[in-house]
């Protein structure tokens, strides 16, 4: 099977350099432990793998003992930062429809980030996850991806706006002054997601865009670039799964129907590219059970719910089937 290489804007960084050296750490030591070049910091759109700056950002929060590394670096950034995408979005007249189109885009700015928007009743979810197919640890670019989005939203609702619920599915850092701080008293740890849960009448208000400009321009420049990065099938599948996982639905006919081809079509797709459905469902499984091993405190049967199993003995069975060890006891010493 071949390993896809995500890729991310470099832009994923603004901040890094200060944020490191205020905490003691050398960053271009960093960097080079972790495989990213020094260079990379001097154009934004530069484009860097997504598995090294996961490495970077776990490597400095271990190195200096700050459990918020990843939320501190989101912190530092703002809308403006996301290059063509940002003159395209703030065109939008509400922040859902900005959202939306920034969804549009996504695979040109990190092509790891499964993202979804449910609008559910009074209320918007922002569905995150990264699926980087390989056994990495995620928590702190998690908490960078989620802490820009609420950035984001800040930047185009204002400063005084604040989310209903922030979630991230690993455990709580042992000081949550800074989670606090930055995203407000309305944090759930140990969540069924990552992202965020907004009020649906701050979504749709209506905002006053600026005038148009040089958002067309972008917009042609963003979907040609979008063209030019058409994703494999497998991954497109990839993706899929994990957003169908959690709600009992992730079949090879569901799939099929949401990419609107036959099951048969499907298979093939797949066939060609060397890996059945099974298989691409299997390895998506386990890269999510790695991460709720590694960073939670789920039970048994809310992780067989996550993952799509109709039972918690089922899960047990696949779990020792996969890992040859069974899940409560790679959770409590936090790895396989």
């Amino acid at each position: 099977m071949t390993q896809t290489s995500h890729l991310i804007r470099s832009a994923s960084l603004t901040g890094f350099t200060d944020l490191a050296q205020s905490a003691g750490l050398d960053p271009f030591a960093m960097m080079r432990k972790a495989g990213l070049p020094r260079r990379c910091l001097d154009d934004n759109e530069t484009l860097i793998g997504m598995e090294a700056v996961c490495r970077l950002l776990d490597l400095c929060a271990q190195a200096s003992e700050m459990e918020a590394f990843g939320l501190k670096l989101a912190s530092r950034r703002h809308i403006w930062e996301l290059g063509p995408v940002s003159l395209v979005i703030k065109q939008e007249s509400t922040a859902l429809k900005a959202l939306k189109t920034l969804l549009s885009y996504n695979r040109v700015l990190n092509d790891a980030l499964l993202a979804l928007v449910d609008e559910e009743d009074d209320v918007v979810v922002i569905r995150e996850e990264l699926m980087l197919g390989k056994s990495i640890p995620t928590r702190q670019a998690m908490e960078l991806t989620v802490g820009v989005m609420f950035q984001m939203l800040r930047d185009i609702l204002g400063p005084g706006w604040q989310p209903c619920l922030v979630c991230f599915t690993h455990r709580p850092p042992h000081d949550l002054r800074f989670h606090r701080s930055f995203l407000g008293k309305d944090i759930e740890f140990n969540s069924a997601f990552n992202g965020i849960v907004c009020s649906a009448s701050d979504m749709t208000r209506e905002l006053t865009p600026p005038q148009p400009g040089l958002a067309s321009f972008a917009r042609r420049f963003l979907d040609t670039a979008l063209s030019q990065r058409k994703p494999a099938r497998r991954e497109t599948v990839r993706h899929l799964i994990a957003a169908l996982l959690g709600n009992g639905r992730c079949t090879v006919d569901r799939v099929a129907q949401h990419l609107g081809v036959s099951r048969q079509t499907l298979h093939r797709q797949l066939s060609l590219e060397g890996e059945p459905f099974k298989s691409v469902l299997d390895s998506v499984r386990r890269e999510l059970a790695l991460k709720l091993c590694s960073d939670s405190d789920h039970s048994l049967e809310d992780a067989a719910s996550m993952l799509g199993f109709s039972s918690a003995s089922a899960f047990a069975h696949w779990f020792r089937a996969s890992f040859s060890t069974s899940f409560i006891r790679s959770r409590r010493v936090g790895r396989i």
